[in-house]
């Protein structure tokens, strides 16, 4: 940002939500993480679990129901195409960046 920008006029920044990492076992690494670092467990299933840190929320995910993401929040997500609303609430849509990594869109909420 150049000294010149108007702080007014900038827009606000948009927010990572969540990182998703697959993982062979949900309830094995849903134990590990909470015995290894100072989080909580937000949600669980078998097929994935949601921990809340300080700063960020990490996805435990199996391949077979989720790629492993990262997941913005941002006002603009419906510009990305339909959005998909999930069992927590939340409504989203997957994209890849042009390297093919997956990134999931989120509308705030």
């Amino acid at each position: 940002m150049t000294e010149n920008t108007d702080e007014a006029t900038r827009l606000p920044l948009d927010a990572i939500d969540h990182i998703a990492i697959s993982v062979k076992d949900i309830k094995s690494a849903v134990d590990w993480y909470t015995k290894t670092f100072g989080c909580e467990i937000e949600y669980q299933d078998e097929t994935w679990a949601f921990l809340k840190f300080a700063n960020i929320k990490l996805a435990l995910v199996i391949p077979e129901q989720h790629p492993p993401h990262l997941a913005f929040v941002t006002p603009n997500a419906e510009s990305y195409g339909q959005l998909k609303t999930h069992r927590d609430g939340t409504r989203s849509i997957y994209v890849n960046d042009p390297a093919g990594n997956s990134v999931e869109v989120m509308a705030p909420y």
